[in-house]
């Protein structure tokens, strides 16, 4: 089959490691490997992730209040001369951000193909900022971009739902994330990992993996952990990853364990390490962590959102809240740590549902996906 060239603009490759960057290195690097061409567009660093493909940096500036984050400003006329030259099949966007509406224009101008992928659900960080009464004006903004891409693809059924109640029109079709299976495990669990940072043999460990920004959640999280320490419960918060929210949860938490950023191994001990993964974050499009939680063989307590809803069996898999209702998260977390056998059990289940996520199938979904389009233009 005629190997294909993919444009791909994004708003994040290889300037912050997060759900976006590493879903997005995996498939260009399953591409590639599968013999096709990719050429990846978007802002940078001075000292950028390691990640495969060709890149090509475009003007950005540092986004406000969130500084490790970039923000495109152009698309110039140097970076579309790349992507005349590199003449793609499709044109992938996975941030309607600058660069992405006018990679979407240019694309357009020459027929090319365009699909996007839904990464982020910006709706759900307006509250979050006190900027709820901006949310009709940014939906009608995502409908104008996304109603002019040929696909796009939503992580879970829950999330296309939300495209369509909110009138996205374009053609929506699933494209889930998936999970390494030999390396996020039930058997990487260390109880000599556990000591070596304090945590007793009989404490249960109330880990929090994720960018420690106030959209994820810290404050259910950190008010949850404090209100089963007043019980007597004996349990402390294990917090992996960092972001400006650090200093504020530290000081709700003083006595939690903070690794900072982990990956590889580290990454995977940590969580099987833990015995429950609290994660009242409501703005995921499918929930990275969690997967990786479950796939680790922990009870999970998580928001019943659009995106980790898809997940969860709640009652079977793990443990869903009503988002942003901490006496139900209390309760839920409560469940799992005064009961081992409920957590055991939950762990379990979760384990074995976390095996429908392949990312082999995962990524050849994708690949499929553009021959189809790529395919209807010949």
């Amino acid at each position: 089959m005629t190997p294909l060239r993919i444009a791909l603009f994004t708003g994040n490759y290889n300037h912050v490691e997060d759900g976006v960057s590493r879903t997005l290195g995996r498939l260009v690097g399953y591409l590639l490997d599968q013999g096709h061409d990719v050429l990846v567009f978007g802002p940078t660093i001075d000292d950028p992730l390691d990640q495969p493909g060709r890149f090509v940096a475009v003007p950005s500036v540092a986004a406000p209040g969130r500084p490790e984050y970039r923000v495109s400003t152009r698309f110039p006329s140097s970076a579309r001369h790349e992507a005349a030259r590199f003449a793609p099949h499709v044109v992938h966007i996975a941030t309607p951000d600058v660069l992405g509406h006018k990679a979407l224009r240019w694309a357009r101008s020459l027929d090319i193909p365009v699909v996007s992928t839904y990464h982020t659900h910006f709706a759900s960080y307006l509250d979050y900022y006190r900027l709820g009464l901006a949310e009709d004006a940014l939906w009608s903004v995502l409908r104008r971009f996304y109603d002019r891409c040929d696909e796009v693809y939503a992580p879970t059924p829950t999330m296309r739902d939300a495209l369509l109640k909110h009138g996205i029109s374009s053609t929506i079709r699933l494209w889930p994330r998936g999970i390494e299976l030999d390396r996020f495990r039930p058997e990487a669990r260390s109880p000599e990992w556990r000591r070596a940072r304090g945590f007793e043999d009989d404490e249960v460990v109330v880990s929090f993996v994720s960018r420690l920004v106030k959209e994820k959640g810290l404050d259910v999280f950190a008010d949850t952990v404090r209100s089963l320490q007043r019980e007597g419960r004996p349990v402390r918060a294990l917090v992996v990853g960092d972001g400006p929210e650090r200093g504020a949860l530290h000081e709700e938490l003083p006595d939690a364990v903070f690794t900072g950023h982990l990956s590889g191994n580290e990454l995977s001990t940590a969580y099987a390490s833990s015995d429950v993964f609290l994660f009242p974050s409501d703005t995921e499009t499918f929930g990275n962590v969690t997967l990786e939680a479950m796939a680790s063989g922990l009870g999970v307590v998580a928001a019943d959102a659009a995106g980790t809803a898809s997940l969860i069996d709640s009652g079977a898999t793990g443990l869903l809240c009503p988002p942003r209702d901490r006496p139900a998260f209390l309760d839920a977390a409560r469940q799992v740590v005064v009961d081992a056998d409920l957590r055991h059990r939950l762990g379990h289940a979760a384990r074995e549902a976390a095996r429908a996520y392949d990312w082999s199938e995962v990524l050849a979904r994708m690949l499929s996906y553009y021959r189809a389009l790529a395919g209807a233009k010949e």
